[in-house]
């Protein structure tokens, strides 16, 4: 079950993909519609087919041919949809971390949306990619409390949803109340514990509870008592708690708000939730913005790069 827009292709002959994709970047100039138009119909499992057939008829590299053969956020985005879906969210972690300054918005982005089994997978996968573990990367390049949710998040022991205890429910919704609009200063922890480590049905009654009991919502109080990167964590994982899709939407819209996009981050969403939700964003998109996501890209992207994110956006809802 799968509320993707990208699904299996059907007949797929890895074979004769590979030999089109070959036909598609041999001898001068390049036939990129061939290739976006394949890449972006097979679902993951069936491109890394492709990318095996391809070494088996051609002794040639499927990725480096098409980093030879294409260009910029296009081939940013070919060469991304070609990466194996359990590695993408371990190579952009590593990525995120390595060299000169980290790249707090995928570090938030990853870790507040996926859930535990997603995140117990990304440890091992970095682990035997990478031969690191990834927690010590990650406080290596991080610290403060910002640090320290995330390491709560990455240990991915989040309470399983199971029946809600209506008295801790309000045990915690006061335990916030105290610990940010009553406190001088704010107690960072208690929302760092709770946040982090609650069931999600839990904390979607405590949200509704704060509101009662404080007369904000709680990302109005994150807002106002916290600041810089611990805020952007805080805020994406309780928008996270109230809808993933949700969390999404808003993410794609962001990225093409305003001046210039943020290309990165429009790859690395559509790629990673195409195969899982991207009909359920592209419904919050529509119901948030008044906007369809397809419109937006279309409106915001040009050439064969629009082409692709269109292709994998798969449909207008207008």
């Amino acid at each position: 079950y799968t509320r993707g827009t990208v699904k299996a292709f059907s007949p797929f002959d890895a074979r004769a993909d590979a030999e089109a994709l070959r036909k598609a970047m041999k001898g001068m100039g390049t036939d990129e519609e061939t290739i976006l138009k394949i890449l972006t119909s097979r679902n993951n499992a069936q491109r890394q087919e492709i990318a095996s057939a391809f070494k088996t008829l051609f002794g040639r590299d499927l990725v480096d041919d098409l980093k030879s053969e294409l260009t910029g956020k296009f081939e940013t985005l070919m060469v991304s949809l070609m990466r194996p879906a359990y590695i993408f969210d371990a190579h952009a972690l590593k990525h995120a971390i390595k060299g000169a300054g980290t790249n707090e918005k995928v570090l938030t982005e990853i870790l507040a949306s996926r859930t535990p089994a997603e995140v117990r997978n990304i440890k091992q996968v970095y682990l035997q990619e990478y031969e690191a573990n990834l927690e010590d990367k990650i406080t290596g390049e991080t610290s403060g409390h910002f640090q320290r949710l995330l390491v709560v998040l990455l240990q991915a022991n989040r309470d399983p949803d199971g029946r809600v205890d209506e008295a801790l429910v309000e045990q915690d919704a006061q335990v916030l109340f105290r610990a940010g609009e009553l406190k001088w200063g704010t107690d960072e922890e208690k929302f760092i514990t709770i946040l982090g480590t609650r069931s999600v049905s839990h904390l979607r009654r405590v949200f509704d509870k704060y509101m009662t009991i404080s007369g904000f919502q709680i990302e109005e109080t994150i807002d106002r008592e916290t600041s810089g990167d611990l805020e952007k964590l805080l805020l994406a994982v309780v928008k996270c708690v109230r809808s993933v899709p949700a969390y999404f939407a808003e993410t794609l819209y962001y990225s093409m708000k305003g001046a210039g996009t943020d290309d990165d981050t429009l790859i690395r969403v559509m790629v990673s939730r195409s195969e899982i939700d991207l009909l359920d964003i592209r419904q919050e998109f529509r119901k948030n913005f008044a906007k369809s996501l397809h419109h937006v890209i279309q409106k915001d992207t040009s050439g064969d790069y629009r082409k692709a994110l269109l292709l994998l956006c798969g449909g207008d809802d207008e």
